[in-house]
């Protein structure tokens, strides 16, 4: 169309389309180093900073009980020093190569992570395998850390999330599991942790064999094998013991009870609801759960949100969500509220989760599939994203096409598949911790029955 002089051009609106055909990259080079860690690479092109992943089977569970934090500050330790190069000369050797380099625990793995520009990737891969094959543990960098942890516990102490999580944890599972301790280790047990206990369990658990390696980006005239040879290939634990099989921790005998954490004062109660979910390899299909998460308390539109947030005024945001372990998992619902709106909240999330309750509708069943499934090209957009799934994928021992199989049943799901999953996993009463003060509301809690009521302290 032509627009005539001193006039607005009018442009057509462009016709929108089906979203074309998308699937999760599979690596382009999958294979095994000699000393048995598994390598998945991915040519990214165009993305110049290369992600490299790197997990290492390690359930909490096999932390001896007398040191449980021990796993979480060597992974922090892991770049303090190596024997070749000291704290301050690996330090600098990362800042002059433009290295970025953490690692973590979770209940399955050591994971460590490194970003690098592409030219200088193997100064990155040659670090890494020193941090991981010959870590110093400087003395005074593990009693600085130690002592980091232990001012953290009372940090997260304060933090109603972080107190109302590790109160959930300690009332979902029974006692003797390692779930239901933090995983970076209570205060009187990290307090006594040293050196030498830090290095054993390195020794005993940190090695090449059973481990997964992913690096991500621009690889193109790269012979990563070689370069891989050269550096993590040496990597080499001769007393490295296999984990052991995961198993899902085991509920509290009196899990389905209401915990209120007293906090006097507080103008807040922040709510913590929580009962086991599957993990990712669930018999019948790992799609439902993400879209069910999405459509009770994943966004602000969700069922939760709609009715404390944008009905009531009670809270910012309350989240619900699907947390997979190794083995089973946790179905949370998080968030805080308006302390003299503690009670009717608790109320109507009984009533929003209550499984005789949930019904999904199609106009939910499609925004909840268009979400998940619809994002899910621009989720893994960049290397680091493709290299955090792929890592993920190898950590639950998942195949690397799982990614996009649960795309494809995600688009294929009905209401009915929605109902069943959810009504198969929620509970007919909840494990409930509230942070606040409980003097405002315990009484009107107890009318509630929810479930049996319980005040601790602070």
């Amino acid at each position: 169309m032509t627009a005539q002089p001193g006039s607005t051009p009018v442009v057509p609106r462009p016709a929108v389309g089906a979203a074309p055909p998308w699937a999760f990259p599979l690596p382009s080079n999958d294979g095994h180093l000699d000393n048995g860690l598994r390598v998945a690479a991915y040519d990214v092109p165009g993305q110049y900073v290369i992600s490299v992943s790197i997990v290492v089977p390690l359930l909490l569970s096999d932390e001896p009980r007398d040191v449980e934090g021990v796993a979480s500050l060597m992974s922090q330790l892991l770049d303090e020093g190596t024997e070749r190069h000291d704290s301050e000369k690996f330090a600098a050797l990362l800042e002059r190569h433009g290295i970025a380099l953490s690692a973590g625990v979770n209940d399955g793995a050591l994971m460590v992570d490194v970003d690098v520009p592409v030219r200088h990737l193997e100064t990155a891969l040659a670090l890494l395998a020193d941090a991981l094959a010959i870590p110093a543990f400087p003395d005074d960098e593990v009693r600085r850390l130690r002592s980091a942890r232990l001012a953290e516990i009372e940090q997260e102490r304060a933090s109603a999330p972080h107190r109302a999580a590790r109160e959930l944890i300690a009332t979902l599972w029974a006692p003797y599991e390692r779930a239901s301790r933090p995983t970076a280790g209570a205060a009187s047990i990290v307090a006594q942790i040293t050196r030498a206990h830090v290095a054993e369990f390195h020794a005993e658990r940190v090695g090449p064999i059973g481990g997964s390696l992913v690096v991500a980006g621009t690889l193109s005239g790269i012979d990563l094998f070689a370069m891989l040879d050269r550096t993590l290939g040496r990597w080499h634990a001769p007393r490295h013991a296999q984990p052991s099989p995961p198993a899902a921790p085991d509920l509290a005998v009196d899990a389905a009870r209401v915990v209120l954490v007293d906090r006097p004062g507080s103008v807040q109660s922040e709510l913590a609801i929580g009962w086991r979910g599957p993990d990712r390899r669930v018999a019948t299909g790992w799609a439902p759960y993400p879209v069910i998460g999405f459509l009770l308390g994943g966004s602000p539109g969700a069922r939760i949100d709609a009715v404390l947030r944008e009905e009531k005024g009670y809270t910012y945001g309350i989240r619900t969500g699907f947390r997979p372990r190794r083995a089973g998992g946790l179905l949370l619902t998080s968030g805080s509220v308006r302390a003299d709106a503690t009670a009717e909240s608790l109320e109507i999330l009984a009533e929003i989760l209550d499984p005789a309750n949930v019904s999904f509708s199609d106009d939910e069943l499609r925004s909840g599939v268009d979400f998940i499934a619809g994002t899910a090209p621009g989720r893994f957009a960049t290397a680091g994203a493709i290299g955090d799934e792929a890592a993920s994928l190898l950590m639950d021992r998942l195949p690397l096409d799982f990614t996009t199989r649960t795309r494809e049943a995600t688009l294929a799901l009905t209401t009915s598949d929605l109902d069943v999953a959810y009504s198969a996993i929620a509970p007919p009463h909840w494990c409930v911790v509230v942070v606040g003060d409980a003097s405002l509301y315990a009484d009107r809690v107890r009318e509630l029955g929810i479930g049996d009521v319980s005040v601790v302290a602070n």
